[in-house]
């Protein structure tokens, strides 16, 4: 995706087109890691060079200008994708930390007898449940009305989702100690995945500023009438 006309409406600028990585030109200098792991074990994100590559001009995805809203066509529903898989990842680790405290033992009691771990895995479960059924809300109201009519949830739910995540997954590697941040349980490689998440897609704070944006629409609309 690049910028194809600087001159046209700033949404109507650029243009996807599909370059073969095998076209003369194109190098791959590496794969990134993220949090020390090897991202080209999971499709990877890599560092490729563009050196005058030419490709025949059916390789245009749609029509020139129509990048940008190719690409926000499917930051929606890729977002609820991202946030659905959030949402897996914190309750396998909330099974993995009750699991975990039910089972270890400390000054004599299992860890599940301390009060601080049931408010771990009480928070846990709301924080959950809540992100769950923001993100249901989300994806029912693209089924019915499109992304515009879910902007302000779409940018709720990429946020929510991978904060309840990052909190459960956070507490499990807790509750496991050593274990928790070695390869020995995937509580380590959640916790980097899921902390990508909050930048991935656009960071946490461009999504607060449009939910905010969005709401103080509402409220001059509001004061107008």
């Amino acid at each position: 995706m690049g910028v194809t006309d600087p001159g046209a409406e700033r949404h109507a600028r650029h243009s996807m087109i599909l370059v073969p990585l095998d076209t003369p030109g194109v190098t791959v200098q590496r794969s990134t890691s993220v949090f020390g792991y090897d991202d080209a074990a999971h499709g990877g994100h890599g560092e490729i060079t563009f050196a005058s590559v030419r490709v025949p001009a059916d390789n245009l995805i749609g029509e020139p200008g129509s990048g940008f809203a190719i690409a926000q066509a499917r930051l929606g529903p890729g977002r609820i994708h991202h946030c659905m898989r959030a949402i897996g990842m914190g309750e396998r680790a909330l099974e993995l930390m009750t699991s975990r405290v039910l089972e270890r033992t400390a000054f004599g009691q299992p860890l599940a007898r301390q009060g601080v771990i049931r408010e771990w895995i009480a928070e846990s479960r709301l924080a959950l449940d809540q992100a769950r059924l923001l993100v249901l809300k989300t994806a029912w109201l693209i089924d019915h009305g499109g992304t515009k009519d879910a902007a302000s949830e779409i940018a709720a739910i990429k946020v929510a989702a991978p904060r309840a995540a990052s909190y459960v997954i956070d507490r499990a590697i807790q509750a496991y100690g050593g274990a928790g941040v070695s390869a020995d349980t995937p509580l380590a490689a959640m916790w980097a995945a899921v902390r990508t998440l909050h930048l991935a897609d656009g960071p946490d704070e461009v999504h607060l500023r449009s939910v905010a944006r969005l709401e103080l629409g509402r409220a001059r609309e509001r004061l107008r009438g």
